[in-house]
């Protein structure tokens, strides 16, 4: 069972240019999550304060009562016993086999025997597809293995929270929705808290429970996948549908007169809100809701065509 993040008023620094400021959010114990934004807008810095790597200037980041931003060395050695990180680049020892990066996290913080590891390691390396990979070197196998095995390596110690530094970046789009199914499928199996960083949009609207977008130094908008998918909040739907009308733009922000020479534009429809991806098992995952209840609860009318389950994804531009 995955843990809750009690994310309040959190804000970063490097030296004197703001990061983000005053970012309030809770990700929900077991729940998918994506977070968003333009490149440069901080989503990396987010999962390094989360796992305590940087120290925010102010706010808290709770899990399980203990604060990460204000906690003891101690306490935040033992915390981050509860997190499994897959990095951008799998961040794998290059001189080590995928086997022994893979069982590195047990020698480094267990008492487990070698006949142990090896048990552990086989089954995380059967649960990501790399039976037989084991004697390589992360040089001598492609891009998507590397990362398969750097998620591999993420999982040996049974984390709570897994945090997904852009794992599909380098991907091919073939990849990237095999790399996807399996986030999925391992969400039914292992119910942790999954924090995704992404520029992939088809990633984020049909993969995650919640979505959430920063821009602008701040967090535009944080929550349930349809609320951002059926959202005319200009920044959301501009970004998630990848569309050019809208304030975003070369860099980050539009100028002024940019944004007046849109002004009488028409924007083109939201596009329909796909399917979310379910498990293999076809078993519904714990935190997976009924296509479609977010908007019938909130009275919102969703794009026409939402939901569909052979559609294919359209974005307007």
């Amino acid at each position: 069972m995955g843990v809750e993040i009690e994310i309040k008023d959190l804000t970063k620094s490097f030296g004197k240019q703001l990061i983000w400021g005053d970012v309030t959010l809770t990700i929900p114990a077991g729940e998918i999550c994506v977070m968003l934004g333009p490149s440069g807008t901080g989503k990396s810095v987010l999962l390094k304060t989360i796992i305590g790597l940087l120290k925010p200037d102010k706010g808290s980041v709770v899990i399980e009562g203990i604060d990460i931003a204000t906690c003891p060395e101690k306490e935040l050695y033992e915390i981050r016993k509860l997190f499994g990180v897959l990095f951008q680049d799998g961040a794998m020892f290059g001189s080590m086999n995928l086997y022994d990066n893979i069982a590195f996290p047990l020698r480094e913080h267990t008492k487990k025997s070698e006949s142990e590891i090896r048990e552990i390691v086989m089954e995380k390396l059967d649960l990501t597809g790399l039976i037989g990979t084991e004697d390589k070197l992360p040089g001598e196998i492609s891009g998507g293995m590397r990362k398969r095995a750097g998620l591999a390596r993420a999982l040996v110690l049974d984390p709570e929270i897994v945090l997904f530094d852009e794992p599909d970046s380098g991907l091919d789009p073939v990849r990237t929705s095999f790399l996807n199914q399996l986030i999925v499928d391992l969400n039914a199996q292992i119910d942790a808290t999954f924090l995704i960083v992404t520029h992939d949009i088809n990633t984020a609207r049909t993969v995650p429970d919640n979505i959430g977008l920063l821009y602008h130094k701040h967090l535009a908008m944080f929550g349930p996948r349809e609320m951002l998918l059926s959202s005319e909040e200009p920044v959301v739907r501009q970004f998630l549908n990848a569309q050019m009308v809208g304030p975003i733009g070369m860099s980050e922000e539009k100028d002024a007169d940019e944004l007046e020479s849109e002004k009488d534009m028409e924007l083109p429809p939201l596009p329909p809100i796909p399917p979310q991806i379910e498990p293999s098992s076809g078993v519904p995952r714990r935190s997976q809701r009924e296509p479609g209840v977010w908007c019938k609860e909130n009275g919102i009318t969703p794009p026409p065509g939402s939901f569909e389950e052979n559609m294919t994804m359209t974005t307007g531009s």
